[in-house]
C-alpha cells in the first residue's frame, strides 16, 4: 500500500516516530506522502524525509487553515522551496469553512496561485476541502487545465460529487471516515470508479474504527483498506493492488 496523506512529522509523533515507521513497514506500506501545513512544519518534515529517504516523501504547500491576512508571506516561502528543489506534489492546500469563514476569499486566492504553480511544474495538488466540497469542485472546474491533476483528500461526499471530481481528472482520497458508521460511506464506496481511489490516514487525525478517538498512524491504513474492500465486495489483495497503482500514477512514483 501507499499512504497518500500523513502528517507524521507532527508533534504527536515526536516520542516514538521510529516505532511508528516500523509498524507502517510491517503493515506493508511502501511509501508515505507527507503533506506540508505551513512554514512551521517544514523543518520537521524535511528532517523526516532525510532520515527515511524514498520512504517518507515531502510535499510543499499552504494549508487553508494557515491562510490569514498575511498569506502572501506564507506563499512566498512555499514558492522559495518549489524553486529550490523538486517535490512530489503541492499541498496540502484548499479551502476550509468549518472553523471560520473570515478568510474565504484569501483561501480561494491562495488555492488559485498554488494550482497555477502545480500546472506549471506538472505536479498534482493535494486538496483539503472541509465543509466546502461543492465550492472546491466548482473552483477546480473553473481553473482546470490538462496540466492540472490531484486528489480530493478525505473524501466523504456523495456519488454525484465523486463523479464530478473524477470527470475533472482528480482522485478521491479515502481515509478513516470511511469506517465510521454514521458517515454513510457504505452506500457511496461501492459506486465509485476504482481507477480513481487512493488510500490515506491523515495521521495523526481521524483514526479508523475501532481506534476512533485515538492518535491515528499509517499502520492503520490496513483497517481502512479492509473496510473499503468489504464495501466493494472485492478481495483485500485486489483493492491494495489497484489503489497502489493509482497512487503511483497520481504522484509519479517509481519502484
Amino acid at each position: 500500500m501507499i499512504e497518500t496523506h500523513a502528517h507524521i512529522y507532527a508533534e504527536q509523533f515526536k516520542e516514538d516516530i521510529g516505532h511508528v515507521i516500523e509498524r507502517s513497514q510491517e503493515a506493508g506500506i511502501e511509501k508515505i506522502i507527507m503533506p506540508n501545513i505551513d512554514h512551521t512544519s517544514i523543518d520537521a518534515m524535511m528532517e523526516l524525509e532525510e532520515e527515511y529517504p524514498d520512504y517518507c516523501i515531502a510535499t510543499m504547500g499552504l494549508h487553508p487553515c494557515s491562510v490569514k491576512k498575511d498569506f502572501e508571506k506564507e506563499l512566498y516561502i512555499v514558492e522559495e522551496w518549489l524553486n529550490k528543489r523538486e517535490f512530489t506534489a503541492i499541498g496540502e492546500m484548499g479551502t476550509d469553512l468549518y472553523w471560520d469563514t473570515t478568510f474565504e476569499e484569501q483561501q480561494i486566492e491562495a488555492f488559485k496561485i498554488q494550482a497555477e504553480w502545480a500546472a506549471k511544474l506538472g505536479k498534482p495538488i493535494i486538496i483539503h476541502c472541509r465543509e466546502s466540497l461543492d465550492l472546491t469542485i466548482d473552483l477546480v472546474s473553473k481553473i482546470k487545465t490538462d496540466q492540472l491533476s490531484g486528489v480530493f483528500h478525505c473524501f466523504n461526499g456523495t456519488v454525484e460529487q465523486a463523479n464530478r471530481i473524477i470527470e475533472l481528472g482528480f482522485y478521491l482520497g479515502l481515509g478513516g471516515v470511511t469506517t465510521f458508521k454514521n458517515a454513510g460511506m457504505d452506500k457511496v464506496i461501492p459506486e465509485l470508479d476504482e481507477d480513481w481511489l487512493v488510500l490515506e490516514t491523515d495521521s495523526p487525525y481521524l483514526a479508523p474504527t475501532p481506534n476512533r478517538g485515538k492518535r491515528n498512524e499509517p499502520a492503520y491504513l490496513e483497517l481502512i483498506a479492509q473496510k473499503i474492500a468489504d464495501y466493494r465486495e472485492m478481495s483485500l489483495v485486489d483493492l491494495k493492488a489497484q489503489t497502489t497503482r493509482n497512487a503511483r500514477k497520481l504522484f509519479q512514483l517509481n519502484d
